[in-house]
Formats: structure tokens, sequence, C-alpha cells
């Protein structure tokens, strides 16, 4: 049974690194200020049956180890939380916390390097995949997070899996980007909000300097000799924006679209514009697949979309099985006395369709 349970766990991240890498993490604000951030989760392999955790003070959890046992460091929740995981309810890759410090991974392979797990080191070490739950059990603020991931070894579960980077945001709207490279841990500040996967965090920023051409708006009517040139739509300053799903592509965009998108009054406004910001990063299932290769049966290579409202401290998601938009409002869970729960974010894997009557 054991050896079975390992080459489950095993199978489920290395496949999982072999066909994620395309989350799109944006941060957009208010009128007044108040930080929403949004992001989406991909694997075109199959439906990572992603479930919702729900987790209370006072809870306990201990992390993996590289061999598939629960033998790495146990932590008890300080703060509750909502998170949502893949495959596992312990593997959640988003999440909020009742003091309203948010956290997410977002895959980042072939650049990342962690420490080699040693079995002395296991009662201080936490595995990638759980780190976003040891963030949102323990701390209130980044600086919290900054002073305590020194303590503790963080390792991967399977060294055949991808490395992650994480984003993690206050309530007031401070972000960082915590990416272990060389075995070394670094932050660095978020003050552009947006995230997608490799390279590293520093090398996209340096990126955005090739796209000073791009700006919001038409391109006006033009003169050449006795030619005028129109242009043929709106949109046309952006001409030249790439279009693919690779990382650096994928960040320019999320840039453009963030920078460009207009500040509005409330942080329910702001969801639901950072839901529609990130229909531009739904990926078909298909492209991921050479000509010829069998490819998956799943709605989407996008498995879900998640909106953070950090001031309010909600949680809303969508999914490729339902677009409708379903809520977690943390301030409604007395995380005192609510139970451990976990459970499919979809009950039903079939989109509701309103059928309109006509008198």
């Amino acid at each position: 049974m054991k050896r079975l349970f390992l080459l489950a766990l095993f199978a489920i991240v290395s496949s999982f690194s072999q066909n994620a890498g395309a989350c799109t993490g944006i941060t957009l604000r208010t009128i007044s200020g108040s930080p929403v951030t949004a992001r989406t989760i991909e694997w075109a392999g199959n439906d990572l049956e992603s479930r919702y955790s729900i987790v209370p003070r006072g809870y306990s959890q201990r992390s993996f180890t590289p061999d598939g046992q629960k033998e790495g460091m146990m932590f008890t929740a300080k703060y509750g939380y909502v998170g949502l995981a893949v495959e596992q309810a312990e593997f959640v890759v988003e999440g909020i916390n009742e003091a309203g410090l948010a956290a997410g991974l977002f895959y980042f392979p072939g650049y990342g390097e962690y420490e080699t797990y040693s079995d002395a080191n296991k009662e201080k070490t936490v595995s990638d995949l759980q780190l976003v739950s040891w963030i949102l059990s323990n701390f209130k603020s980044i600086n919290e997070v900054k002073n305590a991931i020194y303590g503790i070894h963080i390792v991967t579960i399977d060294p055949r899996g991808s490395t992650v980077h994480w984003r993690i945001t206050e309530p007031g709207g401070r972000q960082v980007v915590l990416e272990i490279v060389g075995k070394q841990v670094r932050f660095y500040e978020n003050k552009l909000g947006v995230l997608t996967n490799s390279p590293g965090f520093d090398w996209h920023i340096t990126n955005l300097n090739n796209y000073t051409n791009l700006f919001a708006g038409p391109i006006h009517t033009r003169e050449i000799g006795d030619l005028t040139l129109t242009a043929f739509g709106g949109g046309g300053g952006l001409h030249g924006i790439p279009g693919d799903m690779t990382p650096p592509s994928r960040f320019v965009r999320a840039a453009f679209f963030q920078a460009t998108a207009p500040k509005l009054a409330t942080t329910e406004k702001t969801v639901m514009q950072a839901f529609h910001i990130l229909n531009n990063f739904d990926i078909p299932t298909g492209i991921q697949f050479s000509e010829g290769q069998r490819v998956p049966d799943i709605p989407s290579a996008t498995q879900w979309t998640v909106a953070t409202d950090l001031t309010n401290r909600r949680i809303y998601y969508r999914t490729m099985h339902n677009s409708t938009i379903r809520c977690f409002d943390l301030k409604s869970i007395n995380f005192a006395k609510v139970k451990y729960q976990s459970a499919p974010l979809d009950h039903q894997k079939i989109q509701p369709v309103e059928m309109m009557k006509v008198k």
C-alpha cells in the first residue's frame, strides 16, 4: 500500500510539472487603492481534480518529504485560511488567510534549484507544494515570512518535478516574489504585480524594456508621400505585442493589459474586471500537444481562475467546467469553530445553461 501511494504521489508531481508552466497572475487596484490579485492555473495533462480547503485556527498538518511520507515539519495554524488545492487537499496553490495575507505558487521549471533534502533536517523541512499552507497558517505580513523562512528547509517531494516560485501579497498591496535559485532564497519586491513562469522574475522585468514602443489607444492616420495610411481598427498602439502562450509573452501581455485597465470604484467591480482580463489567457487544450499526440478529454488547459479581494477577505473562483463565479467570504467564517474541510471545486462537472423562455 505504501509503495502504491508513493508511486501515485510521484506521478502527480512529475506529470504536473511536465504539463504545467502557464500560470498568469495580475494585480489590480481600486480608485482608493484596495488590491485585488488574480491568476490562472493551467495543466493540459488531465483534470487536476482541484479542491478547496477550509483550515481553522489550531489545525496541525505535517509536510511530506521526498520519500512520500508525512515526516517533515509539523505546523499549526495561527490563522485560519481558505485555499484552492490541486490533486490533494494538502497541495494548496492559492489562498488567503483571515489576516488578509494572500499567497500562491507558480511553476518555475529549469531555473529554480532547492537545497538537497537531508533526513537530519526533516523536522524543519517543508515541501514546495505545501509552502503556501505554511505561509497562510503562520503569518500576517511579508516581513514575518522573510524573518521565518531562513529557519526552514524547502525541498521538492520528487526530484523529477519542476521547481516553483511564489507570490505573496499583503492587504495593503505590498507584494513580493519568492524564488529559490542556486539553493539560495531570493525575494523581489513586485511593484508591477504581474507574475508568470520561467525565466526568473528579474529577467521578465528587464524584458519589458523591449516593448517601450507599445502604447494604449489607436494609431492615428499617417501620411507617406501622397498616400494616407489608416489603421484597420482600434487598439493599434499594441500592434506587435507578443501573442503566444510562452511565459515571457504572457508576462508582457499581462503587464500592458493590467496597466491600461481603468481603476474602478469598488473591489467587487475590480474582481470582475480581473476575470475579464484573464479571459485573454485561457489556453485551449490542443495547442500544448504536437500533431498526432493524444489530446486529453478536458474542456481547457486553463483549469481554473481565481481573484482575491484582500481588503474584504474574499476569494472568488471559476473553473473550466463551470464559468459561474463562486466566492468564499472569510469574514463570514468563524475560524475558531469551523471544522477542517475540503471538497471539489465542482460538485458537478457540467456548465449550467439557462434556457430562455419566450412569451
